[in-house]
């Protein structure tokens, strides 16, 4: 029989598979699968509306037969088989595919769908083989045929006896290269391991031949080989499952199945949606970080299926950055098992679905605040910054997704709060969120610039991460409550001044002076404080740029030398401010040493650098002296 021309559009498809500049060659053997697996189902389908078929699951399956000798891999299915004039159709033009015709001319009710699309996947075979054999004979007809091409020059159809329905594809595998090992298409332990990774979920027994050992008969320690037909795939997903079937135990034995995780995940989320996009879903927040997760190696994403068939490993559009900690999977019948990276950017079923799965953590995490609080809190310690860095960025775009599952040290209650928690407890005359920024919640708990609003009987929260008061900022406000840092220059909450002497407070105003001058450079302002009651100094900023943040921003590689306006408070109820005014009075040197001591004092209290830790020193000494 003469050899027939392939379509352009198939002669292009065909040249990029056999010249293929894809890595992932293994995907031949999960389309070929796939449209294996899509052959069954059509048969399932018909026998749901014609009772002679007679149809039992058990006589349907896949069979995976590698053969070294002959360099061929044989992939055959009891399926519902091909006629001729299909054949013609779904192999020899790619634009046509006999799954999508099969979908549009029979309304699929039972939840079934139909995976494979005989066109674009089948091509993939040339990848691996120079001589593709396909053998079929579809379901009620009396003859076979086999079709054959060995590449873009075109193909045969001839009639072939074949006693069963069902197709048989054979490849023949090419010869290696330097670059390329053809050969491990042909060995058990390659083929059982793309099968699992790909295909372990058809529903239909996927049998591969492989070579096991027995003891040889009458003998007690020789053996010798021998071959069967061996089930490598599940079938059964455990996310297609009912919930009520499934154990903690199910959960916790697939997530290390899977590899999500070495240790046991601290929450399972099993997810199942129908409505304008369908799919089910399996979610784990890992119960430690990964040890790659704050580094530029850590990739997220969540592992995409099409109907039980793998299409991609990592799925970044289905995670938001902030939860990109969260492991798992999705599987939709929505989308298509043909589609490329670039198409589920801009998929709109695809966009639908990771809308779905955000939401659905967010409300599984507000859960376990309120019924699972230890668990929640083991959760935040290790990725409670990872929801920071997710309000900071995209400058807050993300406030309402995130600002209800943020905790904090509170300075009353002595443990971790939620922001809804400080604010349904505020006093009914206090107007602001306050915040205090340090080291630990021990170092905060000291600062001079808490004692008045801890005077005042108001909850401090503690901030002890770089990140906190980044997110802080770009929150802004939480209920309409205003946050403000317990070291900002307008508490709210100051005494209103006191009729001081005017003489006095004459005189202190050339003591502040004097000592603003002595500072130059160093302070925006020296002043009296409305905050200190026991300590005789702090620092306070003025602006925007906090000392907290200055901190933070000056510890970075590329060190921007940024500065906050700071106001350096001293504390004129004092015995430390008679000093002061005593050397105002008669030794304005000693009061420069005063001033220098007292503003390194407070440089130290805020965890700041003294910029001359000799001339420190020395002032130490002359004040011993």
């Amino acid at each position: 029989m003469g050899k027939k021309q392939f379509k352009a559009e198939s002669k292009k498809l065909l040249d990029l598979m056999i010249n293929s500049i894809y890595t992932q060659k293994e995907i031949f053997l999960r389309e070929l699968i796939s449209n294996s697996s899509d052959a069954v189902d059509k048969i399932y389908y018909k026998a749901l509306t014609d009772k002679s078929l007679n149809f039992d699951k058990d006589n349907y399956y896949i069979k995976i037969t590698p053969d070294k000798k002959n360099r061929t891999l044989t992939i055959s299915d009891t399926g519902i088989g091909m006629t001729k004039e299909e054949l013609e159709e779904n192999l020899g033009i790619i634009a046509r595919s006999g799954s999508l015709a099969f979908k549009k001319e029979n309304e699929l009710k039972d939840g079934f769908d139909i995976i494979g699309q005989f066109g674009v996947g089948f091509y993939s075979a040339f990848m691996v083989a120079d001589c593709v054999t396909v053998i079929s004979k579809a379901l009620g007809s009396e003859e076979g045929y086999k079709w054959e091409s060995e590449g873009a020059d075109g193909y045969t159809i001839e009639p072939y006896q074949k006693e069963t329905p069902g197709t048989d594809i054979i490849l023949k595998i090419k010869e290696n290269t330097e670059d390329e090992h053809y050969d491990e298409f042909l060995e058990e332990y390659t083929l059982r391991s793309i099968i699992k990774k790909y295909s372990d979920f058809i529903r239909y027994p996927i049998k591969m031949l492989v070579t096991n050992q027995k003891l040889k008969e009458g003998s007690e320690d020789e053996y010798e080989d021998y071959t069967e037909y061996e089930v490598i795939n599940s079938m059964v997903p455990i996310w297609k499952k009912n919930k009520n079937e499934l154990t903690t135990e199910d959960y916790e034995k697939f997530y290390s199945e899977k590899h999500f995780g070495f240790s046991k995940p601290l929450k399972s989320i099993h997810v199942s949606v129908d409505g304008a996009v369908s799919f089910n879903s399996i979610l784990y927040i890992p119960s430690k970080t990964p040890y790659d997760f704050y580094t530029k190696e850590y990739e997220k994403g969540l592992e995409l299926y099409s109907s039980g068939v793998l299409i991609m490993n990592k799925c970044a559009d289905l995670l938001p950055d902030y939860f990109s900690f969260v492991q798992g999977l999705v599987d939709s019948e929505d989308l298509s098992l043909n589609i490329s990276r670039e198409m589920l950017q801009h998929d709109r079923q695809l966009k639908l679905i990771a809308k779905k799965i955000k939401d659905k953590i967010k409300s599984e995490l507000l859960l376990m605040i309120k019924n699972e609080r230890d668990k929640y809190e083991e959760f935040y310690k290790n990725f409670g910054r990872q929801l920071k860095y997710g309000i900071y960025s995209d400058f807050g775009a993300n406030r309402e997704d995130l600002q209800d599952l943020l905790m904090f040290y509170s300075s009353k209650q002595n443990k971790m709060i939620t922001l809804d928690e400080y604010v349904n407890s505020m006093a009914k005359d206090q107007k602001y969120i306050y915040y205090a920024c340090g080291e630990s919640n021990e170092k905060i708990s000291k600062l001079p610039q808490t004692e008045l609003v801890s005077e005042k009987g108001f909850e401090i929260l503690y901030f002890t991460e770089d990140i906190d008061e980044f997110a802080i900022r770009m929150l802004m406000n939480y209920k309409d409550k205003e946050f403000k840092s317990v070291s900002s220059g307008d508490l709210g909450i100051e005494p209103e001044e006191q009729n001081i002497d005017n003489e006095e407070k004459e005189e202190n105003k050339e003591i502040f002076k004097f000592m603003n001058e002595s500072l130059s450079g160093k302070v925006k302002d020296v002043r009296a404080s409305k905050r200190l009651k026991n300590h005789p100094v702090c620092l306070s900023s003025d602006g925007e740029l906090s000392i907290e943040m200055e901190k933070i921003l000056n510890d970075m590689p590329n060190n921007p030398n940024i500065k906050a306006d700071k106001i350096l408070e001293l504390n004129i109820n004092h015995e430390v401010f008679s000093a002061l005014k005593d050397a105002f009075e008669h030794d304005k040197d000693k009061l420069k040493m005063y001033t220098n001591l007292l503003y390194n004092q407070a440089l130290l209290i805020e965890g700041l650098s003294i910029e001359d830790p000799l001339e420190f020193t020395k002032d130490i000494c002359k004040l011993m002296k």
